[in-house]
């Protein structure tokens, strides 16, 4: 009868075994594997030139500034910065990418992220229009498809080309105003809503969003800074 020893050398030398214990490798790509829809990688793909760009500008860094292409934006004398409600609709867009299983963080995942925060004009315009987080979630599932069930978001889903062009339109509308102060959650719902082509737009539109009800909030984009606790 084998000793206790022997037991315990065969029993190592079994969990040692290349056949019986594999590293899983690296170097397999995200957009490689078909678990995800095509839409889905096809935003990742444009996304990979945004990573590298926006790599380290994380929102635990960014406390009041999120990834622009200007980071430190100012017009002439005009101090511009982000409010904390964007800063915060910004990490839980985030936060709803890694949910929904997706490689990126697209407007659909700002417009969560914005109702997530939850006290800024647009998230209340939103639930006002029947809007809510899980109207956006299963619309974005039909607009852009569903991931797989075993697949794992990055822990920062890096920005789809939407999503950026979003925030950098959001900066740039706050400077058209031409005053000092904060660009806004609204700002950046209003800049998701008028990129026809993204999929934060498509979500809100087939939920019965329309110009008009956004004409609302334009009268209002400022007015956030003025509203209770930031």
């Amino acid at each position: 009868m084998a000793t206790a020893a022997q037991a315990a050398a065969t029993f190592l030398s079994f969990l040692s075994s290349s056949h019986h214990h594999t590293t899983p490798s690296s170097s397999v790509s995200f957009l490689a594997t078909p678990v995800l829809p095509a839409s889905v990688r096809a935003a990742a793909a444009g996304a990979q030139t945004l990573t590298s760009r926006c790599r380290g500008r994380r929102i635990a860094t960014a406390v009041a500034q999120l990834p622009t292409k200007n980071p430190e934006l100012a017009s002439g004398e005009k101090k511009i910065r982000w409010s904390s409600r964007a800063v915060r609709s910004f990490a839980m867009a985030e936060l709803e990418a890694r949910k929904m299983r997706y490689p990126t963080t697209g407007t659909e995942g700002l417009l969560m992220g914005i109702l997530v925060e939850g006290t800024s004009g647009a998230a209340k315009l939103m639930r006002a229009n029947g809007i809510s987080l899980l109207t956006v979630r299963d619309a974005a599932a039909e607009v852009l498809g569903k991931s797989e069930m075993f697949y794992f978001s990055p822990m920062h889903p890096p920005l789809t080309e939407s999503a950026q062009k979003a925030l950098d339109q959001a900066v740039n509308e706050k400077l058209k105003t031409g005053e000092d102060g904060e660009v806004t959650a609204n700002h950046l719902f209003l800049a998701i809503w008028s990129d026809k082509e993204s999929a934060g737009h498509k979500v809100l539109a087939s939920l019965g969003f329309d110009d008009q009800k956004a004409s609302l909030l334009a009268k209002t984009a400022d007015e956030e800074a003025a509203m209770g606790p930031r």
